[in-house]
């Protein structure tokens, strides 16, 4: 007997303490749910409030039970939430708008109770579709200042909600001259001092019973008040139903006689109401799991609100979700437990025989500055404190969704919200370098060990290796800085001749980015540079071959290292081969001057040049304004012949000069000359001629004395050739 008690206790208790903490949650639900029926069955709506609070507690009874049942989170309680409850009131009003615009004499309630079960049932299946797919976490990559300037628009309208049920009167522009009577204008004043009140008590401390107790206690001091100053409760109080009345809406009569029509105009307050609900259980879910450091599964909560939602629609409620206020009230209250969610449920429906009674003795301003209060608190938390979160261009964005739903609806609202919050983030991407490091080839090597000559060469010459080390997601924004880095990369950089590309840290490319690439490569082929890819994924060979980037000139490489080594044997190569051709040019100028001062001097003031055979190096009637030395290949010296044809006459070959006489006698050129083969030539301008002339006039005059030999030679060549062909 005494094990049986000891272990008795402790169950007894836990079951205690999710009772207690359940029936606290239950008054927020009551306060909340009271609030929400005015909200939602106002104007048109009201003589069915008694209907509208059915509708309210049927559905704070099924999303508790089922939250209770299936939330990965035991002590979690379900209900409608201010949010969901304040879309399910639009897109009410939306219905009774367009039902009166076409035919005034319409019966109302068995549409809004449909309406209201069917978008439950839709967001239900919804919500299941995105846990069993696992699609729910796409709700975290909604854009922040749509989800704010969604919420911030719901604040407003929760607002001019309350104005309504305060008053009876929809606040426009046409309707001002209905709050100009003096009761209407106090019911407004005394609603926002009960607003006042809640912002400086229950917003600030948040007690668990703070919020109950204000506002039973504002009507018990209102009520008093009356009876003090012998005011009349008529007209400051709502006029409460007899009894609670509850339809089921699936019935075959009135399904038949649903306005069909109206479920067009109506797709926006249903994907709102969706939007919102999804939201809302995420961010709950999320604020319970910050605030109670408890781990909640984000799928099964959504597969269990949906489940809930489904439920609610097939009874004749509307949407909800997990409440973060109420299961935080039910844990620090000792709810732990599934019976915490049960209670709430058992006490909602309770709520059915007990709210008309508690209704009909609260005054209006009651519960209207506790919806003023739910709407600026929305406006305060999206509008002025996420100005502390927001860069200047995400704030701007979120004010203009608020004011685009304001204007023309929710959908139009996310669609715009959504584009905005692309573009905000386009334009914030784009400025993320693309580029990790970049490096060049006299710093960073293969780790290939090479010999002190080739060494030599690499530490010389090996900024003609440049590489770039990209990083991020490659899009049209950031791939342009990257072309225009290029750019300014080689003309600080001239001598570049291989340009890699490492795509190790890249996540991934699109179609305009390959166009960036495209410039650069049609940059890098006009300077005759190399292009090599390392690490690139085949997502983005794909994209940048459908661009015409990768082609046969591209190389692939598969690592860093050895795309390194390759360039840099092409390199060492290169230049040993320059080097064997300048010592040859040396060799030559030293014969031609007679001291190897005067070749450097000379290999200096002169530019290499490379043609291809059958390439013009100077067409005939051209300025002569330079010579050219031939240090390897062959040149033709063309002159013109009938029907538009060119003789040969002269043919050079290397260690050979032309154009010295025009440099001289400053004569246009009186030839063309062309390369026959793939020739090596130096240029010396008529510029450089005339500095060495003023700069170092003993090797203009070695140079002077060079020109009369060679054209002395050629002056004897043709004698000869003239006195053979008079024989």
């Amino acid at each position: 007997m005494v094990s049986r008690s000891l272990s008795f206790g402790p169950k007894f208790r836990a079951a205690l303490n999710d009772v207690l903490g359940g029936s606290a949650a239950s008054f927020l639900t009551i306060t909340f749910g009271l609030s929400y029926s005015l909200l939602i069955f106002t104007g048109p709506l009201t003589p069915y409030l008694s209907y509208g609070l059915a509708a309210t507690f049927i559905s704070s009874a099924v999303l508790a039970a089922v939250l209770a049942l299936g939330s990965s989170l035991p002590f979690a309680v379900g209900a409608p939430e201010t949010s969901t409850a304040a879309m399910s009131g639009i897109l009410a009003s939306s219905l009774v708008e367009r039902m009166a615009a076409a035919d005034p004499t319409a019966p109302l309630l068995a549409p809004v109770i449909i309406t209201l079960a069917l978008v439950s049932f839709v967001t239900g299946v919804v919500l299941c579709g995105f846990g069993l797919t696992r699609m729910g976490r796409a709700i975290r990559y909604v854009p922040y200042p749509v989800v704010g300037g969604f919420l911030g628009a719901t604040g407003c309208l929760i607002l001019l909600g309350a104005i309504r049920v305060i008053t009876g009167h929809r606040l426009q522009f046409t309707t001002l001259d209905q709050f100009a009577n003096l009761l209407t204008l106090f019911e407004l004043a005394a609603a926002c001092a009960m607003a006042t009140v809640l912002y400086l008590t229950w917003h600030r401390s948040r007690r668990p019973f703070g919020l109950p107790v204000i506002i039973f206690g504002g009507a018990i001091v209102a009520q008093a008040a009356f009876w003090l100053f012998g005011v009349s409760p008529a007209g400051w109080t709502f006029q409460s139903p007899q009894t609670v009345n509850f339809m089921l809406p699936w019935s075959a009569t009135e399904i038949s006689r649903y306005p069909w029509y109206t479920l067009l105009d109506l797709s926006g307050a249903f994907v709102a109401v969706i939007f919102v609900t999804a939201i809302s259980t995420l961010f709950n879910t999320t604020g319970i799991e910050v605030a109670l450091h408890r781990e909640a599964d984000l799928e099964r909560e959504l597969n269990v609100t949906g489940l809930a939602n489904i439920l609610s629609g097939a009874f004749g409620g509307y949407t909800g979700s997990i409440s973060m206020s109420r299961t935080i009230l039910n844990f620090n209250s000792g709810g732990t437990g599934r019976l915490s969610g049960f209670t709430a449920a058992a006490i909602s429906l309770l709520m059915l025989s007990a709210a008309p009674a508690v209704l009909g003795y609260m005054p209006k301003f009651v519960l209207g500055g506790l919806l003023i209060y739910l709407g600026a608190d929305l406006l305060h938390k999206w509008i002025v404190l996420s100005r502390r979160r927001l860069s200047l261009t995400e704030y701007l964005s979120l004010l203009a969704i608020i004011v685009i739903i304001m204007q023309w609806g929710f959908i139009a609202g996310i669609l715009i919200g959504v584009v905005i919050g692309c573009a905000t983030f386009a334009l914030s991407a784009s400025r993320i370098n693309s580029i990790k490091f970049s490096f060049d080839g006299s710093e960073y090597r293969s780790s290939l060990d090479r010999s002190r000559d080739d060494q030599a060469v690499l530490a010389t010459h090996g900024g003609k290796i440049q590489g770039l080390n990209l990083q991020s997601y490659l899009f049209f924004g950031s791939a342009n800085r990257l072309y225009q880095h290029v750019k300014a990369l080689l003309v600080r950089h001239p001598e570049c001749r291989f340009l890699v590309f490492d795509f190790k840290l890249v996540t991934g490319i699109d179609s305009s980015a390959a166009y960036s690439f495209a410039q650069i490569k049609r940059t890098a082929h006009d300077r005759n540079i190399k292009l090599v890819l390392v690490h690139l994924p085949p997502a983005a060979a794909k994209a940048l071959r459908s661009s015409g980037f990768i082609s046969d000139d591209v190389s692939i490489v598969p690592e860093l290292d050895h795309a390194l080594e390759s360039c840099e044997n092409e390199l060492i190569a290169q230049h040993q081969g320059l080097e064997h051709e300048e010592a040859s040019l040396r060799g030559w100028f030293t014969q031609i001057l007679g001291t190897e001062r005067d070749a450097a001097a000379l290999m200096h003031r002169c530019e290499r040049i490379e043609v291809d055979a059958g390439e013009t190096i100077v067409r005939a009637g051209d300025a002569a304004d330079s010579m050219h030395f031939i240090l390897d290949g062959r040149v033709g010296i063309m002159i013109p012949a009938n029907e538009d044809r060119t003789t040969r006459v002269r043919s050079l070959g290397r260690y050979t000069t032309i154009g010295e006489m025009g440099l001289v006698s400053h004569a246009p050129r009186s030839a063309t000359i062309q390369a026959e083969v793939a020739s090596i030539l130096y240029v010396l301008s008529a510029d450089q001629f005339q500095a060495i002339k003023a700069d170092d006039p003993s090797l203009s005059q070695k140079l002077l004395t060079y020109f009369v030999s060679v054209m002395a030679e050629r002056l004897t060549f043709a004698n000869r050739t003239i006195a053979v062909l008079r024989r």
